[in-house]
């Protein structure tokens, strides 16, 4: 990864402060070391979406997190209906859909893992309308909540950084 990357990281991740002490806010640092970890035992060959850190951020959690994807041109798309996610692409290639409506909707189970662990309440379905960008190495997306996402395409594997914002603090901490 660039330095650029670990600049990017620290001014957006390193120093969310942590509410329990407001007269002294602590910082709470990911190290790259724990970010390349997390992308070298990624499975490969499949979808893979792994929380590096989530806490509690002062009235709202903030996760971060790594997601990889492989090629594919079958996908779908999934909206979170509380959450915010900044995507930061760390290498791959694909196209992304963002906004735009929702088909064929249905919940995902409000008890499952990725619910509870990652996303909060959430649909899937397929997506109609929305933008469509290519989107590589260094390009960030923010994912406003309830906005459906999704890619039509992926050319290559693509990793990327998720920060998930939880204003509602209904994921887990971790």
């Amino acid at each position: 990864m660039t330095k650029s990357v670990f600049l990017l990281l620290a001014a957006a991740l390193l120093w969310t402060s942590a509410p329990r002490n407001r007269q002294n806010p602590v910082g709470i640092h990911i190290s790259a070391a724990d970010i390349l970890a997390t992308i070298e035992n990624a499975p490969e060959g499949r979808v893979s979406d792994q929380q590096i850190r989530h806490i509690d951020a002062g009235g709202h959690n903030v996760g971060v997190g790594l997601v990889q994807r492989p090629p594919t041109t079958a996908l779908g798309a999934i909206q979170h209906h509380n959450q915010t996610e900044v995507y930061y692409v760390v290498s791959g290639r694909g196209t992304m859909v963002t906004g735009g409506e929702l088909t064929n909707a249905r919940a995902l189970d409000p008890d499952g893992g990725t619910v509870r662990r990652l996303t909060g309440p959430s649909s899937v379905g397929g997506i109609e309308g929305g933008v469509s960008r290519e989107i590589g190495p260094g390009d960030m997306v923010i994912v406003p909540a309830n906005s459906p996402h999704g890619f039509s395409e992926i050319t290559e594997t693509i990793t990327y950084i998720v920060v998930r914002v939880d204003p509602e603090q209904l994921v887990e901490l971790k």
